[in-house]
């Protein structure tokens, strides 16, 4: 969980997701225009490595483009899968670009995750993991007339990606290891699910735990978390004062990714979960001190005296 929002997604991801919402897609086939500077835009290098990426000094022109640079040996990516993945985006107003972001300087790849652009959704489904996609977006299949001011997009600017695509997690995925323990006694049960569902926290109506409280449910096989890494997560959070969740990926269909141990989530997940290992199930009992402090968080209706209590399923570590 971030610090201050619920959403734990990049910030360039999740406004991407958000502004998407109205847009419809379009076909990379059609026949490019005379003046199409699209197909100009080119992109080199070698995966794993940040491309360099070449964009015309001349205004942005054509109908979504989309390019295959590396063509990957893994499984089509598909519309029930979240890709891990490293980027750079470009926004090419007029005769310049600037950059918007790029995992390869953040030194962690990021997840694409939701409802992502339409034309970042058309360039990625079908596509074979492995792959480095390049994608020319009009605003038609970016961020529409509005545009996005947070990230400095116009309402006429073209949207440039090119994207490593590392890994596809289904959005079902969850805990694989085996489980040693459902909590209780001073600590809430936790009653599993199907897979892709929430499970059950039942919350002892004793008073919680004044520190913070790891403890491992199911104990995967994979290799321990690292701090730095973006560790790819299905979580559900609720409040040990009202006995309500108050936050959950399962509530969105998709997993969720944070970057751990670098203070981009509260204190409780970065000392919590560095060490665990890939398929396990954490709880996770967080004081005020560990989680959003004195102040809470109005949002999820968050009392700065308020326990948290977090079951948080591992699936990848990146």
């Amino acid at each position: 969980m971030r610090r201050a929002a619920a959403l734990v997604i990049v910030p360039l991801l999740a406004a991407a997701a958000v502004a998407g919402c109205g847009s419809s897609s379009s076909s990379s086939s059609s026949a490019a225009a005379a003046s199409d500077t699209y197909k100009s835009v080119t992109a080199t290098g070698t995966f794993g490595k940040a491309p360099t990426v070449t964009i015309p000094a001349e205004a942005g022109t054509g109908a979504l483009y989309t390019k295959t640079v590396i063509q990957g040996t893994g499984e089509k990516l598909t519309t029930s899968e979240s890709l891990v993945g490293n980027y750079v985006a470009y926004d090419w107003s007029g005769k310049t670009h600037k950059l918007l972001g790029s995992s390869f300087q953040e030194g962690a790849p990021s997840l694409f995750a939701g409802q992502l652009l339409p034309g970042l959704e058309t360039a990625l489904i079908g596509q074979k993991v492995g792959s480095r996609v390049l994608a020319v977006i009009p605003p038609k299949d970016a961020f529409g007339t509005s545009g996005n001011s947070e990230i400095g997009v116009g309402a006429t600017d073209t949207v440039v990606f090119v994207i490593d695509m590392i890994k596809a997690i289904p959005n079902t995925a969850g805990a694989t290891g085996t489980q040693t323990s459902n909590g209780g006694g001073t600590l809430p049960t936790v009653t599993a699910a199907a897979p892709g569902k929430a499970p059950t926290i039942t919350i002892p109506k004793t008073a919680a735990p004044k520190t913070l409280q790891v403890k491992t449910l199911i104990k995967g096989t994979g290799p321990a978390v690292k701090k730095g890494q973006l560790i790819t997560v299905q979580y559900v959070g609720e409040n040990w004062r009202t006995k309500s969740v108050f936050d959950s990926s399962y509530s969105r269909g998709v997993p969720s990714g944070v970057v751990i141990g670098e203070g981009q989530v509260i204190p409780g997940w970065d000392d919590g979960l560095v060490g665990q290992t890939v398929g396990s199930r954490v709880l996770l009992v967080i004081p005020p001190a560990d989680g959003y402090g004195s102040s809470g968080n109005s949002e999820a209706g968050i009392e700065g005296t308020d326990t948290l209590v977090f079951v948080v399923d591992i699936i990848s570590a990146d």
